[in-house]
């Protein structure tokens, strides 16, 4: 899919055809979407395909007047998935007159920067732009950080009283999304430290202030990651002996109220023997049997609950 847009006084608006200082995003574009807009533009093919490729990492290119920049984007599959929250390459292609984003899937980053009135927007300044959707990643980061952490204290609850590995089992989705947000986060740095210091932003003294802002909220999510991080693995392993000491206590329940049980059971099966037994000629023999048999229950029972082993 393709979409071109181009800033006006009253914001973004979508034009037909590619102009002048125009923004194009292709998400999830067909082989002749790329081919036409390669033929159009005169984009090396393989700043297009790129980012395509979801393994792809952070870094640049530049190829003629033709620069290529890689980070790697926060992307939500669904609560169903393998891992909740993953990462994917996000391309974004800078010529002469255009900017040019490549996705394989619709992101919420891109999405929020068209969804929100941004003061300064202007697909005219495309290094600013550019800047703008790196500050829209690293908020996108901690937005999805947030829901992370309230989504594991809402586990952590269910965690106290459990004994199965259901809920084990979703934290560990949570932590790898974790582990792929780090290692995005610190690429994607190391790819902005490196325009940093090519001087690539520093036209403008506002565009150099907006990087400063940039590294700040894509560090501080770092930080929040690695925190993160550290107390769910951290809460993994306390939980785990939580279960398994939940599990303990109803077997402890189970193997004593199966001893007090025993009495009644040993003392019937020997009254169902056909030998002599005590009491059998007393016309009370039942009842004297199911006291010493209720007798020798609770007694036991006393003994385990003052040693709380019951």
């Amino acid at each position: 899919m393709r979409m071109v847009y181009k800033s006006t006084e009253g914001g973004l608006v979508t034009v037909d055809e590619i102009v002048e200082n125009c923004w194009i995003n292709l998400v999830d574009p067909a082989p002749e979407e790329i081919a036409e807009l390669q033929s159009q533009l005169s984009i090396p093919l393989d700043f297009l395909t790129y980012p395509l490729d979801l393994d792809e990492r952070p870094r640049t290119e530049k190829e003629d007047n033709t620069i290529l920049i890689i980070l790697r984007v926060p992307y939500y599959q669904g609560e169903a998935a393998d891992i909740p929250y993953t990462t994917i390459p996000l391309g974004i292609i800078l010529t002469e007159h255009h900017i040019i984003t490549v996705c394989r899937a619709q992101n919420g980053v891109i999405s929020d920067l068209l969804g929100r009135r941004i003061k300064g927007l202007s697909t005219g300044k495309r290094y600013r732009l550019v800047l703008q959707i790196f500050l829209g990643v690293a908020m996108r980061y901690l937005s999805y950080l947030r829901e992370i952490n309230r989504t594991v204290e809402l586990l952590e609850d269910k965690l106290q009283l459990s004994m199965r590995n259901r809920e084990l089992q979703e934290l560990l989705k949570y932590q790898k999304s974790l582990t792929y947000f780090t290692t995005a986060l610190k690429s994607n740095e190391l790819m902005m430290e490196r325009l940093h210091r090519s001087q690539l932003f520093r036209i403008y003294p506002d565009d150099e202030d907006l990087l400063q802002d940039v590294l700040t909220e894509n560090q501080q999510a770092i930080e929040m990651t690695n925190i993160a991080a550290s107390i769910l693995s951290q809460m993994m392993d306390a939980f785990a002996s939580i279960i398994s000491n939940n599990l303990n206590v109803v077997m402890k329940f189970l193997t004593s109220f199966t001893i007090i049980l025993t009495f009644p059971i040993m003392l019937a099966s020997f009254y169902g023997m056909n030998v002599a037994l005590p009491f059998q000629e007393a016309p009370d023999a039942f009842w004297i049997v199911l006291a010493i048999a209720l007798g020798l229950s609770l007694s036991v029972a006393a003994i385990f609950w003052r040693r709380d082993w019951f």
